[in-house]
């Protein structure tokens, strides 16, 4: 069970944001150094939700004056990434990578995060928590979001270099699978090559909306940005471009390795099933002979004390004759 973070708000309207069985809610205030956990909302904080329902969602629609339609499309899967403005409330929804623990053949999928700004407060809202994975409160190179723009760009600068590390483990993947493939003649480590082309079709996908989204807060000016923030916003941009650009690489190396490897298993079949013809083949050679000599009439050899070893004798130099035969002509 998710644990929570202890709340002690005061107004009524929120108190079971805090203390309800299945969401979470962090709350933490912007500091230099670190993510100060407080008790209550105020000004210049982080809301972090995860996982609420319909009646907590509503609650925080109204203290917060949030439209219930940014949470609501918050929390779709399938929600593409883009921004909008509703009153004093603007929402920009980004698309993150996670592993996918509920399907253990597919490795990677994409889900949506609402990030929305209203009175100096920004919210994350998300059905897993982003934190995280996004290891957002982590002071790595003392790279604490200051200002709620700061964990705004930190949540996309966190989400393209995840993108960037989930990208290298698909080539990872996918090189093992090659290698196992190269004496396969079974369709596994194939359909292994399909669902790894599946997280790289859910990563190129998000990505690429990710872009338009992007270049829509580079020219709206709904986000209000300094120069330096802004610089970084396009150094984000670039990266996630250079992501892009990965998965769509991978993508197709591993559309034409799949072609290329469908091929190599029915070749690989092809040549087993060469191989038990031939061996079929040298091995009917003394079932003839013995046949031939099996029959309820006069044959060479019948009153011979040596009939048995002449028989198997010329067997085997037959069998021995078309073994020399397949080889020349190369049909083993």
């Amino acid at each position: 069970m998710i644990q929570f973070l202890s709340c002690n708000i005061k107004e009524t309207p929120l108190k079971r944001l805090c203390y309800g069985g299945s969401i979470m809610i962090e709350i933490f205030k912007f500091d230099h150094h670190k993510f100060e956990p407080i008790k209550n909302i105020e000004k210049d904080c982080w809301i972090n939700v995860v996982k609420p329902d319909n009646i907590e969602l509503e609650r925080l629609s109204n203290k917060l004056n949030i439209p219930m339609d940014f949470m609501v499309d918050s929390l779709d899967i399938d929600e593409r990434a883009r921004i909008e403005k509703d009153g004093d409330a603007v929402l920009v929804i980004l698309r993150i990578p996670i592993v996918n623990v509920n399907n253990y053949k597919i490795p990677f999928i994409t889900m949506p995060v609402g990030i929305v700004f209203v009175d100096n407060i920004v919210l994350t809202i998300c059905s897993l928590n982003i934190n995280t994975i996004l290891d957002l409160s982590s002071n790595r190179k003392n790279m604490i979001p200051k200002t709620a723009i700061e964990l705004f760009l930190s949540c996309f600068s966190h989400a393209t270099l995840l993108y960037l590390k989930y990208l290298k483990e698909i080539n990872k993947k996918s090189i093992e699978t090659e290698v196992a493939l190269h004496g396969a003649m079974k369709n596994e480590e194939l359909l292994q090559l399909l669902d790894i082309e599946k997280s790289l079709v859910f990563f190129t996908t998000s990505l690429r909306s990710n872009e338009f989204m992007m270049e829509r807060v580079k020219k709206s000016g709904m986000i209000p940005m300094n120069e330096e923030e802004k610089e970084l916003f396009d150094d984000i941009m670039i990266d996630n471009k250079q992501a892009l650009e990965t998965a769509n690489i991978y993508s197709n190396i591993l559309s034409g390795m799949m072609d290329a490897f469908a091929s190599v298993i029915s070749n690989n079949l092809n040549v087993v099933m060469k191989i038990l013809t031939s061996i079929t083949i040298i091995l009917m050679i003394p079932t003839l002979v013995a046949s031939v000599y099996g029959m309820n009439i006069k044959v060479p050899f019948q009153n011979s004390p040596h009939a048995f070893l002449i028989v198997m004798g010329i067997s085997g130099l037959l069998s021995v004759a078309g073994v020399v035969v397949f080889i020349n002509r190369k049909w083993f």
